[in-house]
């Protein structure tokens, strides 16, 4: 069984040695992704503009792997401070809402002070 390595093009990718998504078999494994802009080379201050930009960049991720939110069977959020919990389940429940993956939240600091999201997920597409 091949494996897949899927890349945004991100210097970062390279340079701290990951990929943003493995893809074996009919698992894809998406890297925790942050809310940056690739477009704009930006990271965005609102949380609910990170938390689309996030949503943005898995979706695209999981279409170069052949999968949708819809296979996703995990997903784990890291959030940067506990009152943000209310906002971002707003903003996730019309993504997962009727997908329903199993899930965990983390409030912990992020590896740069203008983060305040991380989601990874992991998709089944069989």
């Amino acid at each position: 069984m091949t494996k897949e390595l899927i890349s945004t093009g991100s210097p970062m990718e390279k340079k701290a040695g990951y990929s943003r998504a493995v893809v074996q078999g009919d698992w894809v494994f998406v890297s925790g992704t942050t809310g940056f802009n690739y477009e704009t080379m930006i990271m965005p201050e609102s949380l609910a503009e990170q938390i689309h930009n996030c949503f943005k960049t898995i979706n695209e991720t999981l279409a170069k792997a052949d999968a949708t939110l819809a296979d996703v069977v995990r997903v784990n959020y890291v959030a940067t401070k506990q009152e943000y919990v209310e906002e971002c389940f707003e903003i996730f429940g019309p993504y997962f809402g009727d997908i329903r993956p199993a899930a965990m939240m983390i409030i912990s600091d992020l590896v740069s002070d203008d983060m305040k999201i991380e989601i990874e997920v992991t998709a089944f597409k069989g």
